[in-house]
């Protein structure tokens, strides 16, 4: 029981990094396509203002997900950490150069430095979600074997359901981000802005389902024990994250960006419990259950002490944070434009 409380809880985290953190990413991704400097003025400074008070506590649940895993799952965390330290490190490192080109191209002066800072802010929000993706589908297609570094270094997350996981997430972050944006821009009352970023949120969205439905063939092939446990414990939540999709698409394209914000972010959420629906009772699929890696039921009840005394001090502020810049712009007409990457 404590067990699968421990696991709910970080599948919780998972899906908060992932609609939080997942539209931060994809807001630099937008970022890169944004255009020059003088054409994607009004799309880099809509984001920058989405973005600037919450691009660095949206990795409090990436945090939060890996502390729970090492200290209640632990073989788990020694496996996962140990056969994919690459993709794990080229993720971090993308976070890094993302947040320290976000700050500096802010602190700049120079044109040249805008977009030297503006181009490794977009191309590591790309990449980051990407080597993110590829350790989700070496996990979900079974290729972390139990032990320290018992996988192949390589093939562990170079294989197609990797490479699928990495497609979606990119596409995914790209989706919340858009479906986001249009709200803040019809708030800040940039209706064209707004028609602009829903058009992508369409695009993005189309393009997500259409690469879903390529990926069941891939996973028929590559990984057919989620394959079997997505068409059959967990379809309710693939139904479920389709519906949402699809209303999410409707409501952007009547112009009610509000509500399709929950939409996009159900969609993107059922689909993530619908991956641990599938596997679940496994952690590491074809060797180690919830209930093998799980940690002594006392290091488990002082994890969820902790974390509900946390939860205390963390939600009310971070929706204190979220609320507050979610208030409508103040006008800016001499602010400095951001350069394009």
């Amino acid at each position: 029981m404590l067990a699968d409380t421990a696991l709910a809880v970080m599948w919780v985290g998972l899906t908060c990094y992932a609609l939080f953190g997942g539209a931060d990413f994809g807001a630099g991704v937008w970022d890169l396509l944004a255009g020059g400097t003088r054409r994607g003025l009004r799309q880099r400074r809509l984001i920058e203002h989405s973005i600037g008070p919450i691009w660095e506590a949206n990795h409090v649940w990436l945090i939060f997900v890996i502390v729970l895993l090492w200290s209640g799952f632990s073989p788990v965390f020694a496996a996962v950490m140990s056969t994919l330290y690459l993709p794990l490190t080229l993720a971090a490192l993308g976070i890094i150069a993302r947040g320290a080109a976000f700050a500096f191209r802010k602190a700049s002066t120079e044109l040249w430095q805008q977009r030297l800072f503006g181009a490794c802010f977009a191309l590591s929000s790309l990449i980051t979600p990407f080597f993110l993706g590829t350790v989700a589908g070496a996990v979900a297609s079974g290729r972390v074997p139990p032990g320290l570094a018992e996988g192949n270094v390589l093939t562990s997350w170079l294989n197609p359901t990797s490479v699928l996981g990495g497609v979606l997430a990119v596409l995914t972050c790209a989706h919340l981000a858009a479906a986001y944006l249009c709200a803040d821009a019809a708030r800040d009352n940039e209706r064209a802005l707004a028609s602009d970023f829903a058009c992508r949120a369409t695009i993005s969205g189309l393009a997500s389902g259409a690469v879903a439905c390529i990926g069941i063939a891939v996973l028929h092939a590559d990984a057919p024990d989620l394959f079997h446990g997505l068409t059959h414990r967990a379809l309710p939540l693939v139904i479920l994250s389709a519906v949402a999709g699809l209303t999410g698409l409707a409501l952007l394209n009547r112009g009610r960006y509000v509500l399709a914000r929950p939409a996009a972010a159900l969609a993107v959420a059922a689909i993530l419990w619908a991956w641990g629906a599938a596997q679940y009772p496994a952690m590491l699929v074809g060797s180690t259950t919830v209930y093998q890696a799980a940690a002594d039921e006392a290091v488990l009840t002082a994890c969820l002490i902790a974390l509900a005394i946390g939860a205390v001090l963390l939600i009310p502020s971070l929706w204190l944070l979220y609320a507050t810049f979610q208030r409508r712009t103040p006008a800016a007409p001499h602010a400095r434009p951001p350069a394009s990457p």
